[in-house]
């Protein structure tokens, strides 16, 4: 069996969980069938990379990426099953797919009818991302949900699709990478004193992490409680703009403040995660939370809201707290986040419990070769059904 995965991301060139995802499940899957990697970008190791075409450089960016997938879609024709991952890709797999009558299999990493403020990142694109998503969806021959709640959402933004078609396949962890370490040298050189309990929150600066939210809450934690934001790529200028704002007014008031803008090298990133009291994931739209799982490996208590997938991964009160979001009652989510984070930050044993609960659930439940092995049933049931139904799209 021969696999095409299309992805937007690939290392070293990866800023999301979704290039997380792509980048483990691709190495177990080589373990068991032939794959190739088609990714955005220049050259890269272990992948065919694919720039924007010439014509298109100043196009909005979601015509350039249909530039791009449509520059993949001839070397699919040795694959058996193409197999896509966000709206970046989806419309190479669906129109390979075509082209080539193979099945095209795509994994649900986000939803564009759930990210409404991504408009403000592609302007009019946004209308072309969710067109190439929802096209994309109805026709293909298997859906992938990272989550139950992410297949909830599935069926809810698209109500044509065929809820047999849709598959749910947990995002994973390697924990024998990810794991618990003791150096605070990456500490000490972002200056961050190892000695002081502080909070830690990691992911692109985008409306769906929720890190407004975060920074409201951190104005009423102990005053001995520091504040590390690993946070970077924001979506606009504007919304980078108004978290510098909030984090200069929450610095004016308080100490300990950390905001490292740059994404962090994974072994530094693992120490970070090792020696924070407790990890903040305040998102307001998260399939399922790879973040949070990395997090648990390093035997961290996370405090989330309870959007999405995150319930699946986080169980309230035994590996983390969960606090309930409501749009329109945000002031109450951030009272909340504050006092689920007070009170793991000041009761070390508790979040020591929480911890190890967590490093156990993401060790036995949340292995990639698992996960590779229920994808590739996928695919051969994609196969099958699409030889029974004589071959043709």
């Amino acid at each position: 069996m021969k696999i095409s995965i299309v992805s937007k991301e690939w290392p070293p060139e990866i800023y999301g969980g979704a290039g997380v995802h792509v980048e483990h499940l691709v190495a177990e899957l080589r373990k068991l069938v032939d794959v190739d990697v088609h990714a955005f970008g220049e050259p890269k190791e272990g992948a065919k990379s694919y720039e924007t075409p010439t014509e298109l450089e100043t196009a909005n960016p979601a015509v350039q990426t249909l530039g791009i997938n449509l520059e993949m879609v001839r070397d699919f024709a040795q694959a058996d099953v193409v197999h896509s991952h966000t709206w970046y890709a989806n419309m190479a797999g669906h129109i390979g797919s075509m082209l080539h009558g193979i099945p095209h299999v795509l994994t649900a990493h986000s939803l564009e009818p759930r990210r409404p403020w991504k408009a403000e990142q592609l302007g009019g694109g946004y209308r072309i991302s969710s067109w190439a998503e929802k096209t994309a969806y109805l026709a293909a021959d298997a859906i992938i949900a990272v989550s139950n709640g992410m297949r909830n959402d599935i069926l809810d933004c698209y109500p044509e699709v065929d809820p047999a078609k849709v598959h749910v396949v947990y995002n994973g962890i390697d924990t024998d990478a990810i794991s618990r370490v003791s150096d605070n040298s990456a500490l000490v050189k972002h200056g961050i004193d190892p000695q002081r309990p502080y909070v830690l929150f990691v992911g692109r600066i985008t409306r769906q992490k929720g890190i407004m939210h975060l920074l409201r809450a951190a104005e009423q934690l102990p005053p001995e409680v520091a504040l590390v934001l690993c946070a970077s790529s924001p979506d606009t200028p504007e919304l980078g703009q108004e978290v510098s704002d909030q984090i200069s007014k929450l610095s004016s008031t308080r100490t300990g403040i950390h905001w490292l803008k740059d994404q962090l090298p994974r072994p530094e990133l693992v120490q970070v995660l090792s020696h924070a009291a407790v990890f903040a994931c305040p998102s307001i739209y998260e399939p399922l939370g790879i973040v949070n799982l990395e997090a648990m490996a390093c035997e961290v208590p996370v405090v989330a809201s309870d959007v999405g997938g995150i319930p699946e991964v986080v169980v309230d009160g035994v590996t983390g707290t969960l606090v309930h979001y409501d749009q329109n009652d945000t002031e109450s989510f951030e009272n909340g986040i504050a006092a689920a984070l007070s009170l793991v930050v000041t009761d070390p044993a508790l979040g020591q419990r929480m911890g190890q609960a967590g490093r156990e659930r993401a060790v036995t439940e949340f292995g990639w070769d698992r996960i590779a092995k229920e994808t590739i049933a996928i695919y051969q049931k994609a196969i099958s059904d699409g030889s029974a139904s004589s071959g043709t799209r």
